[in-house]
Parts: structure tokens; sequence; C-alpha cells
């Protein structure tokens, strides 16, 4: 029922900046939780960030004080910051939304890939 779509991933250099956007089909008001993971090659996905709907936020140590979640629910979006990106933050970034139903449901982007240079 919902989609959601990612986009805003790129090549930059260590110590640039980011944003990723997570647009979702349909109205995202009632949710439960939604967020960031990521995976690198080889590796399992990874926790990044998430945002409550009474808009509390959670980080992992590796990426607390550089990244921040946001949304805008008028624009049904999800928006990932990152700054201070080093090159162990490459990987493939994919947000998720836990709906507000019952049962819940979760829905996961296609995912947008993010690559740093050292």
């Amino acid at each position: 029922q919902v989609q959601l779509v990612e986009s805003g991933g790129g090549l930059v250099q260590a110590g640039g900046s980011l944003r990723l956007s997570c647009v979702a089909s349909g109205s995202i008001r009632s949710y439960n939780s939604m967020g960031w993971y990521r995976q690198a090659p080889g590796k399992q996905r990874e926790f990044v960030a998430s945002l409550s709907s009474a808009d509390t936020t959670n980080y992992p140590g590796s990426v607390k004080g550089r990244f921040t979640i946001s949304r805008d629910n008028a624009k049904n979006t999800v928006y990932l910051q990152m700054n201070s990106l080093k090159p162990e933050d490459t990987a493939v970034y994919y947000c998720y939304i836990v709906c507000r139903t019952w049962p819940p449901l979760d829905y996961w982007g296609q995912g947008t890939q993010v690559t740093v240079s050292s």
C-alpha cells in the first residue's frame, strides 16, 4: 500500500555532507516509527536513525552528533542530514516506516548509494 523512494545519495569527499530524502506515496501521518538503515557490501544491515510519532529520535554511537533525522508531514518526506561524512559511512541507505495499523505494517524503500572517498 505504502511505497517509499529514497534519493539524495552520491559521491562526496570525507568531511562533506549529504541530505537524503525518502518520499512516501501516501500520507505518513499515522505511523509508529520511521527511520534509516544502511548496508555496506559484505556486511549486515545497520541501524542509523529512527523517529517516533512523538518526535523522539534515536541514533547509534557511530553517527550520533553527525546525522540528523527529520520529517515534513506536508511533503510526506523523511530526511537524513549527514555531516562530517567518513569513508566508513559508505553504504546503501534504506528508509523505512512502521505504520500505525493492526497488525502493524512496515515498508522499505529501494535504497540510495552513498560513497565517501578518503
